[in-house]
């Protein structure tokens, strides 16, 4: 290796490194030439080598690159490389480090040791150009549906031929042996709005070589941040395969009027020492506790130092990739609050001036502490200084089911008192209410959320035991019928709250993952949706179509600002630990074609009868019956049922 005649620069600290205001580090590809940056400032050399398989062989060249301004390094060659595939190596402080592909790599091969030259033309789908996708008014309208690729075709019932590959999500007709419609035409008909899928770049755990053992894994450990997975395409050996099926999957969603969401695990990666990151630019990346150690805030052995002005820049270029190669529609920020809020903001700057309705959200929490100051994180308490940002809201969450941390834990909607604060809290979507006791809120002592549109309302997810799972554990005693009561209370809570709603794929299926709390790398056979279930619990489903249907008519459901809600909802005073909740909403709120609405919830395991505001009202939902075309009256008092949920109008 022939060295570099000047000696690499001397930085003292990360600060001092030289930052790169381009936008091309990585590869820029042309069928005449291509060019290759890489960003690593204190390196004496950087070998570019390239190969003719993604593993495996011997280097077919080897190009020692040069060293340009900013700590850029820079080859370009002017011919067709496409096909072929390539690393990257960097000489720091007299030590070599591994092969890998560049932080910036958009695609590679099998397992994502390589980077693989491809024309990115030739991966769009037939109508590629023409793709629309979904028209969004307001963040308000959003209805989030949580899924993992895998689960939702594994299962031998689902109909689905491309198990487990982006592919499924393309398939339309498929039907369990019941006859039951399964996959895209399920979500569809349900009537949810974004499918937001668990990580689908390009993860560690899963050998792409060995896809004929089937190995599961939700995929929050990052290897290549830029590519998809590819255990999840037909072919994982090449690069191009992969790219195009995932646009094939996000095309599918869109004509079939489904948003896609992505989750993103920025915060930290997969490996530490070995990662592409520290293999090309040791320590930079990431965050350091003052004795120098990896610090720690994701409880995956490292945290990423968003701060830095150069991973800012990596994670926006990033977001940006995803939406105008892929078409994405948004992205959920795994660990948020590991992230500095000014780079939360860049974030969203940048993709609402390429598309204003892209949505944006995440965990306003961390997994452990980090050396950023606390007053800097993107957590939950400071949402309302994040512009364009959702966060979830673990008050609603909890407030509803119990602490996920404590499984026999009861919520309001398995019959636990004083939880009733906690609920309106979420009624209100975390924003600021004059009828609120803050101080009686579970975890929140102040409304965190600027506007409705900031706060994800949901009582469960892939973390922790689904709902169903969640109740076995909290209500032993109770029958199976009482259970699916409290299921029913707690989603119509979360569907008719203000703010977004968020649903765990096949919640309306009473999914089960036999008690597994955390199934991270469990078997297919606890992850898959099991579509005998749709027809075992077929009323349950037709209860979850017809509330995402009764928001949807309703905009007053989906108040757009907080001045609104203050304006039009106010609740009715009931006693403390009363395990009662109820509302109004008056004066046509957000036009809506009711001008009032009554909402009650009733948390107790017995029948409550309660005073109601004077006047002629038509029950539309008594639990788990919902019927807009109703001409059930009543008037002064109502019995809600155990366990349930009751709403009327006044037209």
């Amino acid at each position: 290796m022939a060295c570099q005649e000047t000696p690499p620069p001397v930085y003292n600290t990360y600060e001092e490194y030289p930052v790169y205001e381009g936008t091309d580090l990585g590869l820029t590809f042309t069928p005449k030439k291509s060019i290759f940056k890489l960003w690593a400032p204190p390196a004496a050399e950087v070998m570019l080598r390239f190969y003719e398989k993604g593993e495996g062989g011997t280097s077919t060249k080897e190009i020692a690159m040069k060293r340009g301004d900013n700590g850029v390094w820079t080859t370009t060659l002017k011919e067709n490389l496409e096909g072929q595939y390539y690393t990257f190596q960097t000489l720091i402080n007299e030590k070599w480090g591994e092969e890998v592909p560049d932080p910036y790599v958009k695609a590679v091969g099998v397992n994502g040791k390589r980077g693989q030259v491809i024309d990115f033309e030739k991966t769009n789908p037939t109508g590629w150009t023409e793709d629309k996708k979904p028209a969004l008014k307001n963040p308000t309208d959003v209805i989030l549906y949580e899924l993992h690729v895998r689960d939702l075709s594994m299962h031998e019932n689902s109909g689905i031929k491309n198990k487990g590959k982006f592919l499924g999500l393309t398939e339309t007709g498929t039907k369990s042996p019941d006859g039951e419609s399964t996959g895209i035409d399920h979500i569809k008909s349900l009537g949810v709005t974004h499918v937001h899928l668990l990580p689908s770049y390009d993860y560690m755990s899963i050998d792409e070589s060995k896809l004929e053992e089937n190995n599961f894994n939700w995929g929050y450990d990052p290897q290549n941040y830029n590519v998809p997975e590819g255990s999840y395409s037909t072919n994982p050996y090449d690069g191009a395969v992969r790219i195009k099926e995932f646009k094939e999957m996000v095309k599918t969603l869109h004509d079939n009027g489904l948003s896609v969401i992505l989750d993103v695990v920025y915060n930290h990666t997969g490996v530490t020492e070995g990662s592409n990151f520290n293999q090309l630019l040791p320590g930079y990346y990431y965050r350091q506790n003052s004795d120098g150690s990896f610090s720690n805030a994701s409880a995956c052995g490292n945290e990423t130092a968003s701060d830095r002005p150069m991973m800012r820049k990596f994670i926006i270029e990033s977001v940006k990739h995803w939406v105008n190669e892929y078409h994405l529609d948004g992205f959920r920020f795994d660990l948020m609050g590991i992230h500095d809020i000014e780079t939360m903001n860049q974030i969203s700057a940048a993709l609402h001036e390429i598309d204003p309705s892209i949505f944006i959200y995440g965990e306003g929490w961390t997994g452990g502490d980090s050396p950023l100051p606390e007053n800097d994180r993107a957590l939950k308490k400071y949402t309302h200084r994040m512009k364009g940002i959702a966060a979830f809201s673990d008050d609603i969450r909890d407030g509803l089911k119990g602490s996920v941390f404590d499984a026999p834990d009861r919520g309001f909607a398995s019959g636990k008192p004083y939880m009733e604060e906690s609920v309106k809290f979420g009624v209100v979507a975390a924003t600021q209410h004059p009828q609120l006791n803050y101080e009686k809120v579970n975890y929140s002592n102040e409304p965190w959320a600027a506007q409705p549109s900031q706060a994800i309302s949901y009582v469960s997810c892939h973390d922790n035991h689904t709902l169903w799972d969640r109740l076995i554990n909290s209500q032993p005693d109770a029958s199976e019928a009482e259970r699916i009561k409290m299921d029913i209370l707690a989603n119509t809570v979360v569907l008719t709250s203000q703010g977004i709603p968020f649903l765990h794929a096949g919640v309306e299926l009473l999914r089960t993952k036999d008690g597994e709390e955390n199934s991270y790398k469990s078997p297919d056979a606890i992850n898959k949706i099991d579509w005998s279930r749709k027809t075992k619990y077929k009323p349950v489903f037709e209860t979850y179509k017809k509330l995402i249907q009764l928001r949807k008519n309703h905009p007053a459901f989906r108040m757009p600002t907080t001045e609104m809600i203050q304006q039009h909802l106010k609740f009715l005073d009931f006693e403390e630990g009363s395990l009662l909740v109820g509302y109004t909403i008056s004066g046509n709120a957000n036009g809506d074609s009711w001008k009032d609405i009554l909402v009650l919830f009733n948390g107790n395991q017995v029948d409550k009868a309660v005073d109601i505001p004077a006047g002629e009202w038509t029950m539309v939902l008594r639990g788990s019956e919902v019927d807009e075309a109703s001409k059930i009256k009543s008037a002064n008092q109502v019995k809600i049922p155990a366990s349930s949920a009751m709403i009327f109008y006044k037209s």
